[in-house]
């Protein structure tokens, strides 16, 4: 049967925004690894709830990366069962995604939880484990932070702040007074970080969300085309 130029047009869609959600899987993919390596980076976590998000992230952008280079042979090849596997499985990623953006919004404070908890414990053990007292102070110098809240925490665990409390940790006496250290808390300076990179996050997220809907619709399209006996080329 005869190709309408509207058929046609919708197989190189389905195929330019298979190529899109390629990008958009490498996308998240080093989104999720940079992400993870920021908190894994800065934290000894015996809790795997805050690396959730970012490994999250990095499985659904492999995810996409694979089903977008099978939606790109379904296409080409007019094969209806793969577009119909390509769209079953978008529309999966779809809502795969809506239901992680809202688990993030209702255990946003959970993460902080965390996030507290954790910088706790390695406070407590400050200057007995080496790995720990290294991240600990990497954390420090990192966000210009000090203690949990601020820097009082480090008086009722070890009766002064470390070095990595300090301005300038070149010029950092033994018992630094206030003026000389951060004062604030770790856990806040992470929340403003984290609440800066979710809107990047958020972005990215709904951008791709978009493209995966019209995925979705032009897939359809195209497989009542195929269905209906249009030879697509």
């Amino acid at each position: 049967m005869g190709v309408d130029g509207g058929m046609k047009c919708v197989k190189f869609l389905v195929f330019f925004f298979n190529f899109i959600f390629w990008l958009c899987g490498i996308a998240l993919i080093a989104l999720g690894i940079y992400v993870w390596l920021e908190v894994k980076g800065t934290l000894v976590l015996t809790n795997s709830t805050a690396l959730g998000p970012p490994i999250t992230i990095l499985i659904v952008g492999i995810i996409v990366f694979f089903i977008s280079f099978f939606g790109c042979c379904g296409a080409m090849k007019e094969n209806y069962c793969m577009v119909t596997t390509f769209a079953v499985l978008l529309t999966l990623i779809f809502l795969v995604e809506i239901a992680a953006a809202i688990a993030g919004y209702i255990f946003r404070d959970q993460v902080r939880a965390v996030i507290e908890k954790e910088i706790k414990e390695e406070m407590a053990i400050y200057g007995n484990d080496t790995r720990i007292t290294e991240d600990l102070d990497n954390l420090q110098a990192t966000y210009h932070c000090c203690g949990v809240f601020n820097y009082t925490d480090w008086l009722n665990v070890t009766g002064g702040v470390p070095s990595s409390c300090c301005i300038n940790v070149t010029d950092c006496p033994k018992n630094p007074p206030k003026g000389k250290i951060h004062i604030e808390g770790c856990v806040t300076k992470i929340e403003v970080w984290m609440r800066k990179h979710i809107i990047i996050v958020a972005a990215v997220a709904l951008g791709i969300a978009f493209f995966e809907l019209l995925g979705i619709i032009f897939a359809c399209c195209l497989m009542k085309g195929i269905r209906s006996g249009y030879e697509v080329m």
